[in-house]
């Protein structure tokens, strides 16, 4: 959709003299709006539950709920609407008391045009940037291909987005997991509060509470103020939980007591506070092997795996890479401000024999090294690195990381082996640099690091 295809802004007219809402509705309609009309505050807050406006006129004088109640009541539900608050017997402590509630405007009865227009075209402008913003949103974590596995993932998040039914996402390292869960909020009837992203491997033990729950001024050195935790940031919208096979048994604990009681206090607070989110989380893990290993609480899993989801690596998309290196060359050229570049066939042909163990990630990684390091405009083979050249790229790891024959090993204990040995064997391929390795494979340097530690394995010593 092109900017200019933006639908026609959306308004509300809440007032109990009928005229003035069809005086108002055909200004409103005059100028490119398409407006809705309510009698009442009930029937205003009917229609305003169920759809969402970019501007609502609202009468103060009316029977049943008045207009200070209905606006209190609109902007506890949805904080993005404009509300123009409007009286014939306007009062400073009226208007003062509006906008304390969030009034975008106060208006006295009755209405001139010298007033209204500059209103609606001040909301007209804010519209046209947020919506910009999101198309550039939407471009950024686009769910890019045409491939059979992604045409069946585009159609479970049309199926489970608008649900609030909790969704767990299983794939490998850099294959989108973030990507989807933020195209499930996007079609959600959440889509328009926050969607607040936690790495759980990241977080260390001793400050997941703090993080998770926030804190209040004093409970800690350095806490010199209130502050929110994720699961607040998160209230009314969707909170994302990453690497959740990553977190340990304790820290699993914790994370199990909030999500079923949706309650906490914050670290060195009283006061419970009720949140409500949609919680998605993701794993590149076998959960039910890690649970049989005992790594992984069972009452979780089952907490979590409401609608399980599972993204495909990239080597099983057949056709999509081509379509994805198009697609990244595109946002990256447009990114770095320069003209865009293009592969050559054998280039491209090079990319498609590759196995792309790092996945998605690990190719835009790729697009944009290109991007910023090769100085012409046609990218060719040569400008590719080694591994990516051959067409043997990575189909098992070099001498050193040899897989290890499996036997009688349990599931866990074979997939670690063979990533200790894919480990040994890109590192050995990079000349033991653990940041070209992390590069190569499509993880974060950090994430790397802590596999090494958790393997054992020192690159200086085997490198010298």
């Amino acid at each position: 959709m092109s900017v200019h295809e933006l639908p026609a802004p959306q308004a509300l007219v809440v007032d109990d003299e009928a005229s003035i809402c069809e005086s108002l509705s055909g200004v409103l309609a005059d100028e490119g709006w398409k407006v809705d009309t309510a009698l009442s505050g009930t029937d205003g807050l009917r229609l305003f539950m169920n759809k969402y406006y970019d501007l609502v006129f609202l009468d103060v004088w009316m029977s049943g709920i008045d207009g200070i109640e209905t606006l209190q009541r609109m902007k506890d539900h949805r904080r993005q609407s404009s509300i123009v608050i409007m009286s014939g017997h306007g009062t400073i402590e009226t208007a003062v008391r509006a906008t304390k509630l969030g009034a975008y405007q106060f208006l006295e009865k009755p209405l001139s045009l010298e007033k209204l227009l500059p209103i609606l075209s001040d909301v007209l402008d804010h519209k046209t940037g947020e919506d910009k913003s999101s198309l550039a949103i939407e471009s950024k974590y686009a769910m890019v291909g045409q491939s059979a596995s992604m045409e069946n993932i585009r159609r479970q998040v049309q199926v489970v987005g608008p649900r609030n039914s909790w969704v767990l996402i299983t794939g490998e390292n850099g294959t989108g997991k973030e990507n989807l869960a933020r195209n499930i909020h996007s079609a959600s009837k959440r889509s328009l509060k926050a969607f607040v992203a936690v790495n759980c491997a990241a977080i260390p033990e001793e400050l997941i509470e703090s993080e998770l729950f926030g804190f209040v001024k004093g409970a800690f050195t350095n806490a010199t103020s209130d502050r929110r935790g994720k699961f607040e940031l998160a209230h009314q919208g969707t909170l994302f939980l990453d690497e959740i096979g990553d977190m340990s048994l304790k820290t699993q604990a914790k994370i199990l007591r909030i999500l079923q009681e949706q309650s906490f206090e914050k670290v060195g607070g009283q006061e419970t506070i009720h949140v409500d989110v949609r919680v998605i989380a993701a794993t590149n893990k076998d959960l039910e092997a890690e649970i049989i290993a005992g790594t992984f609480r069972e009452d979780l899993f089952y907490r979590l795996n409401v609608i399980p989801l599972v993204i495909p690596p990239l080597r099983d998309r057949q056709g999509d890479l081509s379509i994805l290196v198009d697609h990244f060359l595109t946002i990256i050229a447009k990114d770095l401000g320069e003209p865009r570049k293009s592969l050559s066939p054998e280039a491209l042909m090079a990319l498609e024999g590759h196995s792309w163990p790092g996945n998605i990630r690990e190719l835009r990684n790729l697009c944009e090294r290109l991007c910023i390091l090769v100085d012409h405009q046609v990218i060719d083979i040569n400008d590719l690195p080694p591994s990516v050249k051959s067409k043997k790229a990575n189909p098992t790891p070099p001498k050193t990381g040899q897989l290890p024959i499996v036997g009688n090993k349990s599931l866990k204990e074979a997939r670690e082996e063979f990533e200790k040995a894919y480990i040994l064997g890109r590192l050995e391929e990079c000349g033991w640099n653990v940041t070209k390795t992390a590069e190569a494979i499509g993880v974060e340097r950090s994430s790397l690091h802590r596999k090494l530690r958790t393997y054992q394995i020192d690159p200086q010593k085997l490198k010298g």
